[in-house]
């Protein structure tokens, strides 16, 4: 009976993970770039502008992120991605009503922060304590909710925009991620009983955390992780603007390969995920940060006829594993019981590259009149990502708390 409702609550976990995911990263981290060229085309703003509501508010919630882990740990993920979900189905509603800048990036610190509350960080701390075994496969179940979000969120927000204006657009999609996400976050517990015995006592940290900044392995995942979300997010994030105002796609077309890199990767999730289970999972970060490296210099070639598919297939199998991939290798380094101080740190960096990056390379496209130069700095910042993973220390393996998976 006992191994009949762990497996139910597991069941629970990973569906809480896809839908959440599906929601705050599928649907918002993806869907708001595809109104960035109409916020172009119908405010008069620059690229630079339109990208530098991310920034903005990441920057401002950035150093969050160790505190709201610091909570996850002590009391758990569940009542912090309640707040969350409605907080970032409200930034939607209002981000399609904003009349001033200050309403701009008030709406989008709203959707910030909501996504340190609920998205990412609260489901790597719960999957990893309700998974030991299969932890790589439970993450990337879960982490096919952000594959499938954002493939389909491309053409919804199209059909959208077109029946209804892109006002309307996001208001419908604020009220959809409430709805998609909300009740299972209600039914998810926080963590296998004797994991929240373990909690409540107080033990102490595997590594104390005055110790963290002088490890090498978490000095080196930091910069690799940092390096490879900035050259992940400053692409993708520019993405729609390039295909749409530069390479003149219509919005069928653009959405349609946007479409084709979230359907990748759902590919690239599942591997990764297998291969992270399978094999050493610093090596299996090595092979996804290479891949994004990989991919970014065929944007140079879009005038060969049929690299934009070449280009979507490989760069959607890296954008897979990319986020995924972090949390399993901290758990490995680190141990699950401070996770989510460890990610609330790495995923603070991580804020900090994924907000700055897009907008730098925005910039350089609106001062220079070309995406060369921004898309180099993006390959550069994938190289340096990979050598930083290949660095890192390998582990020992050690047990691990949590329920069998």
């Amino acid at each position: 009976m006992e191994l009949k409702s762990s497996k139910k609550n597991q069941a629970v976990v990973i569906a809480t993970g896809f839908f959440t995911l599906f929601s705050l990263i599928g649907i918002m981290f993806y869907g708001l770039p595809f109104f960035y060229d109409f916020w172009v085309k119908e405010l008069g703003w620059s690229r630079a502008k339109v990208t530098s509501g991310d920034a903005v508010a990441k920057i401002v919630v950035g150093l969050f992120g160790f505190f709201a882990g610091w909570l996850m740990d002590k009391f758990g993920p569940k009542r912090l991605m309640i707040i969350g979900v409605i907080m970032c189905g409200l930034a939607f509603i209002g981000l399609g009503h904003f009349t001033s800048l200050w309403q701009f990036y008030f709406f989008y610190i709203l959707s910030a922060t909501s996504y340190i509350l609920a998205g990412a960080l609260p489901n790597q701390v719960l999957i990893s304590r309700w998974f030991t075994s299969g932890r790589g496969k439970a993450m990337g179940i879960a982490y096919l909710g952000v594959g499938i979000g954002g493939m389909l969120v491309p053409q919804i927000a199209r059909w959208l925009n077109a029946h209804y204006g892109w006002h309307t657009a996001l208001t419908i999609m604020g009220i959809l991620i409430i709805a998609i996400s909300l009740p299972l976050v209600l039914l998810v517990k926080d963590a296998p009983p004797g994991f929240t015995e373990n909690i409540s006592t107080g033990k102490k940290p595997r590594i104390p955390m005055s110790q963290l900044f002088k490890s090498k392995a978490f000095i080196l995942l930091v910069i690799g992780s940092v390096c490879s979300i900035a050259a992940v997010a400053g692409t993708i994030k520019n993405l729609k603007l390039f295909f749409s105002l530069d390479l003149k796609f219509t919005q069928e077309h653009a959405a349609n390969i946007l479409s084709i890199i979230l359907f990748s990767s759902i590919i690239g999730r599942l591997l990764m995920g297998w291969l992270a289970d399978k094999f050493s999972k610093k090596y299996v970060m090595v092979l996804i940060y290479a891949l994004v490296a990989v991919a970014i210099p065929l944007l140079y070639f879009t005038n060969v006829p049929g690299i934009i598919y070449i280009f979507a297939f490989l760069f959607g199998i890296a954008l897979g594993g990319d986020y995924m991939i972090i949390p399993l290798m901290a758990a490995e380094l680190f141990g699950v019981k401070v996770l989510g101080r460890i990610m609330g740190l790495v995923l603070t960096f991580d804020g900090f590259g994924d907000a700055l990056s897009p907008m730098l390379v925005s910039w350089i496209r609106d001062k220079s009149g070309s995406y060369t130069n921004g898309f180099a700095v993006l390959i550069v910042l994938a190289i340096i990502g990979t050598i930083a993973v290949l660095l890192i220390p390998q582990k020992k393996k050690t047990g691990d708390a949590g329920a069998n998976g």
